[in-house]
């Protein structure tokens, strides 16, 4: 396999550049004898709590209620909008993701009707003078609707939202480059988004033959450049390192093709099977996926190689160009993180439209129905398809605050506790800080009077280290969570 592209066009500069020190203080450790003793299984905090969390007697009226609250803020939060469309024509067989299979693109029309109907909704609970400032289409391939649909769902969500019309704003959607048209990037572009992820997950013929997704680095190639040339900001690319087929070798060459094509961002997943839980996942040959040592392996090389190109390591397999927005917000302690991954925007309420799509706004978490039967029957009563959620209480905004710190920064500092919350952490996280004392002899981390520091060795193992201040973790939860590297 040829080791670059012709014709990559180059990423534009996006901020700030973080300077040689402070990159070097973000690069990881990798520690094979730490990893292996440190193996297991653990939430993503992509919330906390997390979303098994979740019960069903958070409802409708629950929403509503937190929902109007929020306006009343002495400044109300700006708005972070997710749209799931859960279509996608074809099947990968490693998907976890809530999605329907279907090569019927007229299925696309009643959905979006009752997709329609829900925003009209949700736009009733918040003030129009509250700005969007992040804006998301995930899946599913929202690409699987057609560039008709596309240009109207923009039109429904602008007359109901106050979108930024300043170019300012985080508008991202997930593409799959073999669903793309030529009109698609173009038009995607003039509708407001202005950033792209595009999944890739490996280039070798045998991997993607393996989970049944065969895409072309040419097909990846012409949607990063047509993107470039539109004045998109930021590329992200998505792989999965495990798969079926997978080499060091093999992985390495996708890597370097990636890496010529120059995307800001870059996020490596590691992938978990579950058969029993995920049906499509019972189409791979066991026999087939790479043992444990060879992730290890593919792991190790992978981080050596885009430091090596000058990527930033962001945590939890999330790498970065070092003027990319994410790399200058962990720089400067303003990075979050929610059910997208990382991101910019710590201070926004974020509203979740369509099926299994989460809302975090003021101190809940909300969670809408599975199946388009549900959908369209709470929506039919005038109802918001919650079906179950959950609020904060004091301990859990905490505890919150101490994970998203250390997930996001690597660093917690105890002062930030005090004032925040009035609490001393020594004595509220007395135990916490006792079960911390073996991670601190085994290298993960530095505890003194100031705070507690993440070390390069323990920022593969971060989520071992938040698992430590999660009170909900315990017997019969193991099964639910992916391993933590």
């Amino acid at each position: 396999m040829a080791k670059s592209l012709e014709q990559a066009v180059p990423p534009p500069g996006h901020g700030v550049v973080p300077d040689d020190k402070i990159r070097a203080t973000q690069a990881p450790v990798f520690d094979r004898e730490l990893i292996v003793r440190y193996a297991g299984t653990g939430p993503r905090y992509t919330s906390y709590p997390t979303a098994v969390n979740f019960h069903d007697g958070f409802t409708h009226d629950h929403y509503v209620e937190v929902a109007r609250h929020t306006n009343e803020d002495l400044i109300p939060a700006p708005l972070s909008l997710y749209f799931h469309i859960p279509f996608c024509s074809r099947v990968c067989y490693y998907c976890a993701c809530n999605k329907i299979i279907t090569a019927n693109r007229t299925h696309a029309g009643p959905y979006l009707s009752s997709l329609y109907r829900e925003i009209k909704m949700q736009a009733e609970f918040f003030d129009r003078d509250r700005p969007v400032d992040q804006l998301h289409w995930g899946g599913g391939t929202p690409t699987f609707i057609s560039n008709d649909q596309m240009r109207e769902l923009m039109v429904v969500i602008r007359d109901h939202f106050s979108l930024r019309e300043d170019d300012r704003g985080e508008y991202s959607i997930e593409v799959d480059p073999r669903e793309v048209r030529d009109a698609t990037v173009p038009l995607l572009r003039e509708i407001g988004f202005n950033r792209l992820s595009l999944g890739v997950q490996d280039f070798n013929p045998d991997v993607q033959q393996a989970v049944n997704r065969i895409q072309s680095p040419e097909q990846t190639a012409h949607v990063m450049e047509t993107a470039r040339r539109e004045g998109f900001h930021s590329l992200n690319v998505d792989l999965i390192y495990g798969l079926p087929k997978q080499t060091t070798e093999s992985f390495l060459e996708t890597l370097e093709l990636i890496v010529s094509l120059h995307p800001d961002r870059l996020a490596m997943y590691n992938y978990a099977h579950l058969p029993q839980v995920f049906k499509t996942q019972r189409q791979i040959n066991d026999q087939d996926l790479p043992p444990p040592e060879t992730k290890l392996d593919i792991l190790q090389q992978s981080i050596a190689y885009l430091l090596e190109q000058g990527y930033v390591y962001i945590g939890m397999d999330h790498f970065a160009r070092p003027d990319d927005e994410l790399a200058v917000a962990q720089s400067n302690g303003t990075l979050h993180r929610n059910f997208q991954g990382y991101s910019t925007h710590a201070d926004c309420d974020t509203v979740g439209m369509g099926i299994t799509s989460i809302s975090q706004i003021g101190d809940c978490y909300a969670q809408n129905v599975r199946t388009l039967e549900e959908y369209d029957a709470r929506l039919g009563a005038g109802r918001i398809p919650v079906t179950r959620g959950i609020k904060l209480d004091y301990d859990d905004r905490l505890r919150r605050d101490v994970i998203t710190r250390l997930i996001c920064h690597f660093r917690f500092d105890y002062e930030r506790t005090h004032k925040m919350f009035d609490v001393v952490f020594d004595d509220y996280f007395y135990n916490e800080l006792i079960a911390l004392q073996a991670m601190q002899e085994d290298g993960l981390l530095v505890m003194d009077n100031e705070g507690i520091t993440v070390t390069p060795k323990g920022r593969l193992l971060i989520r071992n280290i938040c698992m430590v201040f999660d009170k909900y973790l315990g017997a019969g939860q193991g099964g639910r969570f992916s391993r933590v590297i």
